[in-house]
């Protein structure tokens, strides 16, 4: 009897606990909300003609950087969320038109689509399992939380790119 009076309580805190910590879908549109803004403010800055620089041959130039993420955002959120996207996986990073006018096109419709998928999702389905790109067994919550690390990692790659191109990057908005 001792021990069922222990686990009582012990069981409420881990219930208010987990509670405190679950994702809401609310404050994932937010955060996409801010995401996409203040990515957008990246490609603002960068002068067009400097779309094409690359730091070094090897590596992406700064618009195939934002168009990676967007393939991205269209393949992980297509995955967690079940919404066929209507990009193939890699088309946007493959597009020959890399002019300012257009990666801020695209950049912008694949960020619509994923805060568009978090909308359709419930607080309660971000805790639904989901294998991602056949593999890597997650919550729907987690899956969107490594595109929304994925799109960081990405963006603030591009902030060297904008230096180079001897621009001041926009500042943080971390709120």
């Amino acid at each position: 009897m001792k021990t069922i009076k222990n686990l009582v309580p012990l069981t409420f805190i881990v219930i208010i606990m987990n509670s405190a910590n679950a994702q809401k879908v609310s404050d994932l549109v937010a955060d996409w909300e801010r995401a996409k803004a203040y990515t957008l403010e990246y490609l603002e800055t960068m002068p067009a003609d400097k779309f094409d620089l690359k730091p070094t041959s090897e590596i992406r130039s700064f618009a195939q950087q934002m168009l990676h993420l967007t393939d991205a955002n269209y393949g992980f959120t297509a995955a967690a969320t079940g919404v066929e996207s209507p990009v193939g996986m890699g088309e946007s990073e493959k597009s020959t038109d890399t002019s300012k006018e257009n990666v801020t096109k695209l950049v912008s419709a694949g960020y619509d689509f994923v805060i568009a998928g978090i909308k359709g999702l419930s607080d309660e389905a971000l805790a639904e399992p989901v294998t991602l790109f056949g593999r890597f067994e997650m919550t729907k919550g987690q899956a969107l939380a490594k595109l929304f690390e994925h799109q960081t990692h990405h963006r603030g790659q591009t902030t060297i790119y904008i230096r180079l191109a001897g621009v001041k990057p926009p500042n943080e908005k971390l709120f």
